[in-house]
């Protein structure tokens, strides 16, 4: 029986909204105001959600439990995946004192934390977002940050804040060309206006992200270097997103930028070294709550072999990471050619091609039949009724968190453990990651349910219905979509279809709205509970979510406010008008 979705069930736009609401503010709420620990403020969100959907939006139980069943699955894979696999390589690496070692080399290179702050959190931490996304950065750079000895919260929530202006292009540009795909708008034309709103908060960002940390005034103190790291990321950006397409985007400007960066601090140093590693005016008396490892003395010889050594695994994960970001590579995996199954020969399309699909070997899909294509999506929210799919691809090889594993196993046998020495670490790490991994499987449940429940679609109305300020809470609504479900992708295929018929409605640039939809999503990415997990996971200060939140969030809200102002200006004021790719 095929269900309906119900965007105002209780005949007052009002009140639905607000019921659709609840699920969120339970979550909210419990983390940052009644410091409810992560795991269980997850699941009394989606224990709210499953009652709202199922007697107040009128969803089938069996839909509603298929569809929190499905969110858990894809939580666990990619990101509870990436997050043990990459808290597993940081354990190992701290154990053998190669950590410390890699740290004093970047201190080398700099011991002004702010200036560490700018080529970990904001460069390379660019650099693993465009090669893998979905937590990636924020586990890496937020494990990387406590090791050099930042406090637990600067860690965790200078992290998130760096990890925003790269978004849109992450994981190698899939938020933009699924956008493109869920709204039928050009994929190039959608590369190019992101990258007419973005390189602007590519520049501010670094500036932020230095405010935040250290104030003002020492902010000041180091502008120069803030400007070549920002410059130099905002300007490929453009180019590349303008001129090639989405998917190199980040990669090139984050390589780019770190390069630029770490040349530039050859010739310039400042004035004054700030070594303090908290938060400014904060007394940070947290500590992180961590199992005590024996690790071997620190390498007391700083010699280039050492330091290349403490580097190696760090190097291999990059390059396992970008290799398993390509296209081409899940391909070799993922797909095999389809085959007729009488004749036995490789089944063409309408145009001749060979055909593709899933192997069951590398790709295996479960459909989850209850939900399955089960589901309309109805107008308002998309042109014409739209039934969901429910098909969980188990890519086990080729999913990043196996690109981190196989490159933490063999950074492991280099750095001398044997192999019932990584077993036994691993399942240490499995223990202390266990609360995480929960948490990330009940928060991507909750994403999904209310995505096919329609409580997402039905705030999204709300947001649809603001006329001449659509521009504004359009951008918005890019912001909500990430924060609940933690990936611009994600937000994109619940709310891209919504932003070109309101765009069109309201003889606004749909290539602009759906654009501003992942530019504004990027700025959510700082609060989604899921991303908040991964960085409290890496920098082991657990049961901190809602500290994290309380901080991050000020900065979320005002950034993604300031691409509404952007986005306002496209698309009614000159010149700003005559940046807005494609016609009204």
């Amino acid at each position: 029986m095929v269900w309906q979705q119900i965007y105002d069930p209780f005949g007052n736009p009002l009140i639905s909204t607000l019921m659709a609401a609840v699920p969120v503010v339970v979550m909210l709420a419990a983390l940052a105001f009644f410091h409810v620990k992560a795991h269980l403020a997850a699941l009394l969100a989606l224990a709210s959600a499953l009652l709202i959907s199922i007697f107040a939006f009128g969803m089938p139980a069996s839909m509603a439990g298929s569809a929190a069943l499905f969110g858990a699955a894809n939580g666990l894979l990619p990101i509870g995946w990436i997050v043990l696999n990459i808290i597993f390589l940081h354990r190992l690496t701290t154990e053998n004192g190669s950590f410390k070692v890699l740290q004093d080399s970047l201190a080398r290179i700099t011991d002004d934390r702010r200036l560490q702050l700018l080529l970990i959190a904001f460069c390379f931490g660019a650099f693993f977002e465009g090669a893998a996304g979905f937590g990636t950065p924020v586990a890496v750079t937020g494990a990387i940050l406590i090791g050099l000895g930042f406090s637990p919260l600067a860690a965790s929530g200078l992290a998130l804040i760096a990890n925003t202006a790269p978004v849109a292009f992450g994981a190698l540009g899939t938020p933009i060309i699924t956008l493109a795909k869920v709204t039928g708008l050009d994929e190039m034309e959608l590369s190019m206006m992101v990258g007419r709103q973005l390189p602007l908060f590519s520049v501010l960002v670094p500036f932020w992200l230095i405010w935040a940390f250290a104030g003002w005034r020492k902010m000041l103190e180091i502008w120069p270097a803030i400007l070549v790291a920002g410059i130099s990321f905002a300007v490929p950006q453009f180019l590349v997103s303008n001129f090639h397409g989405p998917m190199l985007v980040d990669v090139i400007a984050a390589l780019i930028s770190m390069a630029c960066l770490t040349l530039f601090l050859r010739v310039w140093k400042p004035a004054t070294v700030y070594t303090s590693a908290a938060l400014s005016g904060r007394v940070d008396n947290s500590r992180v709550e961590e199992e005590k490892v024996n690790a071997s003395p620190a390498f007391s010889d700083q010699a280039r072999p050492a330091v290349m050594r403490a580097w190696m695994p760090w190097i291999i994960l990059t390059v396992f990471v970008f290799a398993w970001g390509t296209q081409g590579f899940k391909n070799i995996f993922d797909v095999r050619p389809a085959l007729d199954p009488v004749t036995h020969s490789v089944k063409l399309d309408a145009q001749g091609k060979p055909l593709n699909e899933a192997n069951p070997i590398f790709s295996p899909a479960l459909t989850f039949t209850t939900l399955h294509l089960q589901v309309q999506k109805v107008p308002p929210v998309v042109a014409a009724p739209k039934a969901e799919e429910a098909i969980y691809k188990f890519t086990w090889f080729t999913a990043t968190g196996s690109g981190i594993l196989l490159a933490a196993i063999v950074g492991g046998l280099l750095m001398g453990y044997s192999i019932p020495q990584l077993i036994r670490q691993y399942l240490r790490t499995l223990w202390v990651v266990r609360f995480s991994l929960i948490t990330i499987a009940a928060m991507l449940a909750l994403g999904f349910l209310t995505r096919y429940s329609g409580l997402d679609a039905t705030m999204g109305l709300a947001f649809a219905a603001t006329g001449v300020f659509y521009p504004m809470f359009g951008t918005l609504l890019g912001w909500l979509g990430v924060a609940l479900t933690g990936s611009d992708t994600a937000s994109n295929v619940l709310f891209g279809g919504l932003q070109r018929v309101t765009s069109e409605q309201l003889g606004i640039s749909p290539v602009l709205m759906a654009a501003a939809n992942s530019s504004g999503g990027v700025m959510g990415k700082m609060v989604d509970a899921q991303s908040i997990v991964v960085a409290s996971t890496a920098t082991r200060w657990y049961g901190h979510e809602g500290e994290i939140l309380r901080y991050v969030f000020f900065h979320s809200i005002v950034l993604a406010v300031l691409v509404g102002g952007l986005v306002t200006l496209q698309a009614y004021v000159a010149p700003f008008t005559h940046m807005v790719v494609g016609g009204h």
